[in-house]
């Protein structure tokens, strides 16, 4: 399916309204993420999922370019319980992510299920109205060039 295909399909969904938690340990609004009116990459991932580290890594390295080419933000949403977020937000933290995304943690899954992910990875691009215009499950070496593909035509 071609990009502008899998847009059209999707566009109609929104970012639900949910309350998590940021890195600081403070309820955190997830409508809040679209005050700012830039798109957003958001990927759902937690510490035992591998691939969701590969992708994260992968995105972090590549950001200086790609923020050359587009304005967006990167929204990494931990699905880890209560029981494994300190290890969670320090994992982040301790991978840099804390510096350029917005690190926001999902411990009882309610944003997970709002936005029906039911495996991670699961990666959206959400353009600057809040619409989900892109999203993927897992993850292979190079499949995050489409992400910036989504974001570049949602900038548009």
């Amino acid at each position: 399916m071609s990009i502008a295909l899998f847009i059209s399909a999707i566009a109609a969904a929104q970012v639900p309204s949910v309350t998590v938690e940021n890195s600081k340990g403070e309820a955190f609004e997830t409508t809040t993420l679209l005050k700012e009116g830039t798109p957003m990459i958001i990927s759902f991932w937690s510490t035992s999922c591998k691939p969701c580290i590969r992708e994260l890594d992968a995105v972090y390295d590549a950001l200086p370019d790609w923020k050359e080419e587009a304005d967006f933000r990167v929204v990494a949403v931990s699905t880890d319980d209560s029981r494994l977020l300190a290890k969670a937000k320090s994992f982040a933290e301790g991978r840099g992510w804390g510096d350029d995304f917005v690190l926001l943690f999902d411990k009882n899954q309610d944003f997970m299920r709002a936005m029906n992910v039911s495996v991670v990875p699961h990666v959206f691009v959400v353009d600057g109205k809040g619409k989900i215009v892109y999203s993927h499950t897992s993850y292979a070496p190079g499949s995050e060039l489409e992400l910036l593909k989504a974001i570049k035509a949602c900038s548009k």
